[in-house]
């Protein structure tokens, strides 16, 4: 047995927690910078722009969703389930498995988007310039998607070994990348072609690429403690089964999150494209939590999956409720601090009066949920080191219901008019939380 499973399976849980989470967790927040930092260089080209990225989003956010969460997810756990249970051959026969799915993922991205991409973003409001350029960003960042879904798999594989630090500092690095190439290519910063919104594409395949290239260097080198060998270079039924098992209910969240997504722009766009740039305004400054939740929940997904693999449910839970408190405690910090203070950042992204407005509306009404944001998703990762994505997926499925029934009624029936579409997201968001809990609770992890 190496060092870090014995690590994760008798070392105290929370100061083990914050050993595995804190470099992943800092990483992802200056990540998450970077995002915003990326949203205010398109925000220096106009509204327009704004508006086309956030119609843009919902297909971004399922790709990346799906390279670094259901595939990564799964990859984690099995690998580390694999490395509990002493089997260390099986483990680097994994990692050619994920590699075979990253390809065939990445490829089927672009061709629904090829057949489907411009009907959806008409249907999301999209129209003339907005369309144009919504379309244009779309295009441009699926063809180079396949870096993306590589970078994911690989460094979720190496968490599953359980180093967390160098795919954390790679983060950082990858960070300063992108800000350089993101100001290069939108802004014509640094004697770089300005290519306007779609440099923003670019800048993102150019980071994830150079973040696969160093991964698999890394991975593939003789200190790695689970290498990508030619001689486990295999096509197994059964280990894409186990990939599977976790990945394909695990990406049954992510759609119905995109769905969630896609309903909520297409409500919003009917107010107009300040109201669709505001939102977007407003859903990027989540980017703000969801590195606290990331890197506990990654950190939570290896420590579970090693504890399940070697049959200690008892531990595996007890690391699942007190990373979800400790996630939820943090998120809860970071969205009353956002909805305390909207006007001293707001402004950074815009001028204009209405869009100003349907930020701060978005923020204050959210914010003050993202407690149980934080309980959530962090307990949706370590449902997937669990391997045990049943009622994950029926909760997020509970939430998509909650939240359409809330807003169509709200909207169409009721007119209550955008602010209505907000609460209805906060009520759903609530629930979503609570019924992780209780799930975990009810022996979920017992029973699969």
């Amino acid at each position: 047995m190496d060092k870090r499973t014995e690590q994760f399976l008798k070392d105290p849980i929370f100061p083990l927690l914050i050993k595995m989470s804190a470099p992943n967790t800092v990483a992802f927040l200056i990540n998450a910078v970077v995002v915003l930092a990326e949203f205010w260089f398109i925000s220096q080209l106009g509204i327009t722009p704004l508006a086309a990225v956030t119609l843009a989003f919902p297909a971004i956010m399922l790709t990346q969703q799906m390279a670094f969460g259901a595939l990564g997810g799964a990859v984690t756990s099995s690998i580390a389930r694999s490395l509990g249970a002493a089997d260390k051959p099986r483990a680097e026969k994994l990692l050619w498995h994920s590699f075979y799915i990253s390809c065939f993922g990445a490829l089927a991205f672009l061709i629904i988007f090829f057949i489907f991409g411009e009907p959806l973003l008409r249907i999301l409001g999209g129209t003339g310039a907005l369309l144009e350029q919504s379309l244009a960003y779309c295009f441009v960042y699926l063809l180079g998607a396949i870096v993306v879904w590589l970078s994911g798999s690989l460094t979720a594989a190496l968490r599953g070994m359980g180093d967390m630090q160098f795919p954390a500092v790679l983060t950082v690095i990858c960070a300063g990348i992108q800000v350089f190439f993101s100001a290069g290519f939108i802004l014509g910063s640094f004697g770089l072609p300005k290519l306007g919104l779609v440099g923003s594409a670019w800048s993102m395949i150019v980071t994830s690429g150079f973040m696969a290239l160093v991964t698999l260097i890394k991975i593939s080198s003789p200190s790695s403690p689970v290498r990508l060998k030619l001689k486990r270079l295999t096509i197994e039924r059964e280990l894409f089964e186990d990939i599977f098992s976790v990945a394909l209910p695990a990406s049954l969240s992510p759609i119905m999150t995109v769905a969630t997504v896609l309903l909520l722009t297409g409500l919003i766009g009917q107010f107009g494209t300040s109201a669709i740039a505001g939102y977007g305004i407003g859903s990027r400054v989540e980017f703000l939590l969801i590195p606290i939740v990331f890197g506990i929940g990654t950190a939570m997904t290896a420590m579970v999956g090693t504890n399940i693999g070697a049959k200690n449910i008892e531990r595996a839970e007890k690391i699942g409720m007190v990373g979800a408190t400790t996630a939820g405690l943090l998120s809860a910090v970071i969205g009353l601090a956002l909805a305390l203070t909207p006007n001293l950042w707001i402004g950074i992204f815009t001028s204009d009066p209405e869009t100003l407005l349907v930020t701060k509306q978005y923020i204050q009404i959210l914010g003050v949920c993202y407690v149980f944001q934080g309980y959530g998703l962090s307990l949706y990762f370590a449902s997937q080191g669990a391997n045990a994505m049943k009622w994950p997926i029926i909760i997020t499925a509970i939430r998509l219901i909650v939240f359409s029934v809330l807003a169509l009624v709200a909207v169409y029936w009721l007119s209550y008019g955008l602010v209505s579409i907000f609460y209805a997201s906060a009520i759903a968001m609530v629930i979503f939380g609570i019924l992780m809990v209780i799930s975990l609770k009810m022996g979920a992890w017992r029973n699969n």
